[in-house]
């Protein structure tokens, strides 16, 4: 199969390329999906599972890639709950090979059926960066009806998805962003919105949760306007303060089955609409990963050419 692999650590960017590869072994409990669409986070060349396997051995060469969107393939011995022709996403093992190839091994409790009519380069934008949203305003920001939630980078990946989230739970929503970003934030429902370089941030008053993706002084000054008894939560570093009478909290996200499937019953009804900045094909992927400005949402690798591909900046297709 073809797959874009990374064999070379202090090569950066350089040492990705497109490959021949075998294809995967479904081990106890696996599935093998032909992957239809995937997507990937520009960092991951520097997180530890990339490079090794969960017992810290070399496992290079490696597979980039960790949401996927197909159909299942094969499944491996003792596997329950899919069948082979389903239409699934989800999110891969970190320290395993990933979703940057024709095929993919992975845990079948790390997937969820895939409605009919969500395209699979829309829900390829989903499972990190949806799961991530869900994770942190809900399970670690305790988010609830009628309180006020400031959300960093809302026209991100990460952040788009957590406005929405946030706005259908009934929480206000102060977004923060550039300038640029503006418009953006406010069609996906965010009452409020600060331009991070024009704007002062303390501007925003008491929230009760602050959702971050930045880190640093964003992430520091942001603690400071969380009320007592609320929650900082952040993907980016862990805090070195919180919140006086709260709780700051640094979390990575882990796959769930059953949180997929309530993302994907809003992606086929439209209550979630994820932003898909770009789509490439697979031998584009390496030059998908370079550093820069990039449009709002997530670039989506498109590995198989059956299916729509949406255009930059569309979001989610018609259900």
């Amino acid at each position: 199969m073809r797959a874009i692999t990374v064999r070379d650590r202090d090569a950066g960017l350089s040492g990705l390329s497109l490959t021949e590869e075998p294809y995967p072994h479904a081990a106890e409990n696996d599935v093998v999906v032909r992957v239809h669409a995937a997507g990937f986070t520009p960092g991951e060349l520097d997180w530890p599972g990339t490079w090794t396997d969960r017992a810290g051995r070399d496992r290079t060469p490696s597979v980039p890639g960790h949401d996927v969107s197909g159909e299942v393939a094969e499944l491996g011995y003792g596997t329950t709950g899919l069948t082979v022709g389903q239409r699934v996403f989800g999110l891969t093992d970190w320290a395993r090979n990933g979703t940057l190839a024709e095929y993919v091994a992975v845990e079948a409790r790390n997937l969820a059926p895939l409605p009919a009519g969500v395209e699979h380069t829309v829900a390829a934008a989903v499972p990190i960066s949806g799961l991530t949203a869900w994770q942190g305003l809900f399970d670690h920001g305790h988010l609830a009806s009628g309180r006020t939630v400031l959300i960093h980078g809302a026209a991100g990946g990460v952040g788009s998805l957590a406005v929405q989230l946030a706005c259908e739970a009934g929480a206000y929503v102060i977004a923060t962003g550039r300038a640029a970003d503006r418009d953006t934030a406010r069609d996906l429902g965010a009452h409020a919105f600060l331009d991070l370089q024009a704007d002062r941030l303390e501007d925003a008053g008491g929230v009760d949760v602050v959702f971050d993706v930045i880190g640093g002084d964003i992430l520091d000054r942001s603690t400071a306007l969380v009320r007592p008894g609320g929650t900082v939560v952040t993907i980016a570093v862990p805090p070195t303060v919180r919140p006086a009478d709260g709780r700051a909290i640094f979390f990575v996200v882990e796959p769930d089955r059953v949180q997929l499937a309530a993302l994907a019953r809003r992606l086929k009804d439209g209550r979630l609409r994820p932003i898909v900045a770009a789509v490439r094909t697979l031998d584009e992927a390496p030059a998908a990963f370079a550093p820069g400005r990039r449009a709002p949402g997530k670039t989506i690798i498109q590995v198989t050419e059956d299916g729509q591909r949406p255009s930059p900046g569309q979001t989610i297709a018609k259900s």
